[in-house]
């Protein structure tokens, strides 16, 4: 599995809204040079996170970004699930066995089962990551 730039960048710029909790609206801008993510794109992807619930938005001379809930309480996985969509290496994963639009043998696919492993791992992986977890990394390697 392969994530996008949607994602990656997804996760740094709430690493950076995380980074900056507390201290009000944080612009685009500042975010944009930071992690170093075009502007126009990261606007793109505020938009996919605020309709999603996990930022805020103020406009104005002092306005910007903010997270909606505390860096301990957004996972890695839930922004990797916004921005990418389900965690799934192969499609055959994304519906249930019995009725699976994507492989007529899902039902009786041994292969299913790895798959379904590799996706269960980076899934507790993903889940197991809060933002507040990687501001603390950020923190220690100061």
């Amino acid at each position: 599995m392969k994530l996008s730039t949607k994602g990656r960048y997804g996760v740094s710029a709430m690493f950076d809204l995380a980074l900056h909790y507390g201290q009000g609206p944080i612009s685009l801008k500042s975010v944009a040079q930071r992690q170093g993510i075009s502007e126009h794109y990261l606007e793109q992807l505020m938009g996919t996170l605020r309709k999603a619930g996990y930022v805020k938005s103020l406009r104005g001379s002092q306005g910007g970004y903010t997270l909606t809930k505390e860096p301990d309480k957004i996972t890695v996985g839930e922004i990797v699930r916004i921005m990418e969509g389900p965690i799934a290496p192969v499609d055959c994963l994304l519906a249930a066995p019995e009725d699976n639009e994507y492989c007529g043998r899902a039902g009786t696919c041994v292969t299913r089962g790895v798959w379904a492993k590799v996706r269960d791992s980076i899934t507790a992986v993903v889940d197991s990551i809060t933002l507040a977890d990687l501001c603390n990394e950020d923190k220690q390697k100061e």
